[in-house]
């Protein structure tokens, strides 16, 4: 039985990167909305509390009673999760003089079980409006800081903590000794997740799940969907067949190049260019979210009008993971930017859905990946949107738009390849911009597009740092762009992070 940290979700932007730093304690964890923690679950070994954008006592505040887990599971409450904690248990909780974000540094810590290896001076990260003014009887303070008396504190003769600050976060340097101390030391977890165990588990779920039962499975040329496809086989062979659909606005040639991949992995793989289709479609449409739907739906169609060939077929497989899951609704309702690739599809076709890598991040995949001896140019190439270089394309989408915007792309990614940085960012491509500048080339004056070249390091999405590339190389990008690609005559870099930009531009 696989052992499990639960993390309950009150609606923090870092409930995620909780969860990321568990599992980097080879410990298995989920994530579930603050009111839907699994009953009687044998595998549970603690529970985790995350922050929450409300305050305890608004009236929108996402509230549990602990009945049932108090006494039962080792509790950690992060920030709003340490309020609530002592708020439920008689304690105070006021808004504090000011909102308290960014770095600051314990002046004391007390001996205990989660400090263990902490000393006075260790950097954590604080974001809150909110601070506990005082503790519940029988809670004691564990740690403080020069504006925060209660930095952590746990209830006396119970494992029950809460801390102010944020572990999960990069900045608290002890934070992952706080989370450690909490996951292995208190919970006891024996460290055993990784990624051959989730293959194993997770083929064995998979076979008994399906049986033999046949699944469609759309590929993207991505690694999430290849994984998936990957695995899926791993499990039922003969039974998964894939659709690749290029919905014309793929890399160059990368309709070409992926069934060429995929014909070496072994998978059964239809190809289907219906590029016109969605140049049709797409004409004259500019809003960035009216695209992404456009192309979903479009993607729906050719995708069922492929899937409904093959016969009794039961299942559509997808690459789903957590960020895509995440982001197309958080727990407050509220959508960043919507997914086609979570939802559509099972209820047009009437199929179950089987999505088995939708509770792993993206370095998890490719983990997983490798494991599966997968070749290492898929599973390292570079995160690409659903609906392709159309919110790459700023304004409305032509077949010449396109191809300016894949000879750029082209060039800045053999870039990054030819100077040994394309491992070194998470994620790049050339944005189209809506806008046309003056030039000169030779002795006649030019009035050409300007593209913007978009870098960026990251671990799993969720927060992104512009990439920090070397200016020669920038200065060899833009050059040859601008010679070479017939239609630009001026290169940006874009030098925003996430937040508060996003990754892509649309």
């Amino acid at each position: 039985m696989q052992e499990k940290i639960i993390i309950l979700d009150f609606g923090s932007q870092t409930t995620q990167l909780i969860g990321r730093r568990v599992r980097e304690l080879s410990t298995y964890c989920e994530i579930v909305p603050y009111n839907k923690f699994p009953a009687d679950d044998p595998s549970v070994i603690g529970v985790i509390l995350s922050g929450s954008p409300f305050s305890v006592y608004d009236e929108k505040a996402f509230r549990i009673t602990l009945d049932g887990l108090r006494g039962k599971y080792p509790i950690l409450g992060i920030c709003y999760g340490a309020q609530l904690m002592a708020h439920l248990n008689g304690g105070a909780v006021e808004p504090a003089d000011s909102r308290e974000y960014g770095r600051a540094i314990l002046t004391t810590v007390a001996a205990n079980a989660l400090t263990k290896d902490i000393e006075p001076g260790a950097q954590v990260w604080m974001s809150h409006g909110d601070t506990i003014t005082s503790l519940p009887d029988g809670f004691n303070i564990i740690a403080s800081t020069d504006k925060v008396p209660v930095a952590a504190y746990q209830a006396e003769g119970e494992k029950l903590w809460g801390v102010q600050f944020h572990p999960e976060v990069f900045h608290s340097t002890c934070g992952m000794q706080l989370l450690r101390n909490f996951v292995v030391d208190i919970c006891g977890s024996r460290q055993d997740w990784s990624a051959a165990s989730f293959i194993e588990s997770t083929v064995a779920q998979l076979k008994e799940q399906l049986g033999d039962d046949k699944v469609v499975l759309g590929l993207s040329g991505g690694v999430d969907s290849s994984v998936a496809a990957v695995l899926l086989n791993k499990a039922i062979g003969k039974n998964l067949t894939c659709i690749f659909v290029d919905h014309g606005m793929l890399r160059k040639n990368e309709f070409a190049d992926v069934l060429r991949d995929y014909e070496c992995l072994g998978l059964n793989v239809i190809g289907v260019d219906a590029s016109q289709k969605f140049f049709t479609e797409l004409a004259g449409v500019t809003e960035p979210e009216k695209k992404r739907k456009i192309i979903g739906k479009g993607f729906i169609d050719v995708f069922d009008e492929e899937a409904h060939k093959i016969k009794d077929v039961r299942w559509l497989g997808q690459g789903t993971i957590y960020p895509d899951c995440i982001e197309s609704l958080s727990i407050t309702g509220t959508t960043i930017k919507s997914h086609h690739n979570v939802g559509g599809l099972p209820e047009k076709m009437n199929l179950k859905l089987c999505e088995p890598l939708r509770l792993l991040f993206k370095d998890e995949v490719r983990a997983v990946g490798r494991e599966l001896g997968m070749p290492e140019h898929l599973i390292t190439r570079h995160p690409f949107p659903g609906p392709g270089l159309a919110v790459r394309i700023l304004g409305d989408i032509t077949p010449e738009k396109v191809r300016i915007l894949q000879d750029a792309d082209q060039i800045f990614i053999q870039g990054l390849r030819d100077w040994g940085l394309y491992d070194k960012v998470w994620q790049a491509g050339v944005v189209l911009l809506p806008v046309q500048s003056v030039g000169v080339m030779g002795d006649e004056r030019t009035y050409e597009r300007a593209v913007a070249l978009r870098a960026v390091t990251s671990t799993d999405a969720m927060t992104a740092d512009w990439a920090h590339l070397p200016y020669d190389f920038l200065a060899d990008v833009s050059n040859k762009i601008i010679n070479k690609v017939r239609g630009v005559n001026r290169v940006c870099y874009d030098i925003s992070s996430k937040p508060p930009a996003t990754i892509e531009w649309e």
